[in-house]
């Protein structure tokens, strides 16, 4: 695997990570229980504001991991909730880089990042309930499920027949000590 290289986006980046993030999660895989509703993943909507609105929020970033000729091949966005807590939220690597370690890289840059830019101690972020493979290469990341959900927002997906009990599953992480880096 590739070094990848890390920086935080710009508005500039904005287009360049929507399209990665649209692209990495409208994706069609075919292992068993990576995504078990493709009409979910062909309707996934994601506005470039949305993005812009991470990039410019305080106590919030767009992660960006590019590889040796400056392309982008995995994003990731972080928000500071309190003194000891941030989230994690969409984790997007570009289609020909998954499988091959990117993810947990950028997973790994991701909590260094929060533990030594604003000090917090516990990282939290969610899953699909129907993302089975997911839910647990987030455990085997060191993540633990809190016990509690969130609700899925089936009025962005009207239309679509989702199971009765999805909804996104709350993970955390305890993270240790800052290490001089």
């Amino acid at each position: 695997m590739n070094e990848l290289n890390f920086r935080v986006a710009t508005e500039e980046h904005a287009a360049q990570i929507h399209q990665l993030v649209e692209t990495a999660f409208r994706t069609t895989d075919n292992r068993k229980d990576w995504t078990d509703n493709l009409g979910l993943v062909s309707s996934f909507r994601l506005h470039v504001q949305e993005i812009i609105d991470v990039i410019t929020k305080p106590d919030s970033v767009m992660l960006m991991a590019t590889n040796d000729q400056d392309i982008l091949v995995a994003a990731i966005g972080t928000s500071k909730r309190d003194a000891n807590y941030a989230r994690l939220f969409q984790l997007a690597v570009d289609t020909s880089q998954q499988r091959g370690g990117v993810g947990r890289q950028v997973l790994e840059y991701a909590e260094g990042y929060c533990r030594r830019i604003w000090g917090v101690t516990t990282i939290g972020l969610d899953a699909l309930s129907c993302r089975k493979s997911l839910l647990s290469w987030y455990l085997r990341c060191g993540y633990e499920m809190t016990g509690e959900t969130t609700p899925f927002p089936r009025e962005k997906f009207e239309g679509l027949a989702l199971p009765d009990d999805l909804c996104f599953v709350e993970f955390e992480k305890v993270l240790g000590e800052a290490s001089a880096e």
